[in-house]
């Protein structure tokens, strides 16, 4: 019975791998946008709960994710 196995490629000590690309966002970037939509969207959920129009709750919740993200970014920090 014979077994097959896959090719290895030869192992050479002068090589070195190349480098791993950096991520898309930093981990303080990624939080920071997390923490605000969080923020936008309870605003935007308390603000359908007053029986206001759902287009005026997606602005407020809007409004409020984009000004939450500098207030966020500074107590972060």
């Amino acid at each position: 019975m014979t077994t097959s196995q896959s090719p290895q490629p030869p192992v050479s000590s002068g090589s070195t791998a190349p480098a791993p690309e950096p991520p898309f966002l930093s981990l303080h970037t990624t939080v920071v946008l997390l923490v605000s939509l969080l923020i936008g969207i309870v605003v935007g959920v308390l603000t359908v709960l007053t029986q206001a129009p759902v287009a005026a709750a997606v602005l407020a919740g809007l409004t409020a994710w984009g000004a939450s993200i500098p207030i966020v970014r500074s107590l972060i920090r």
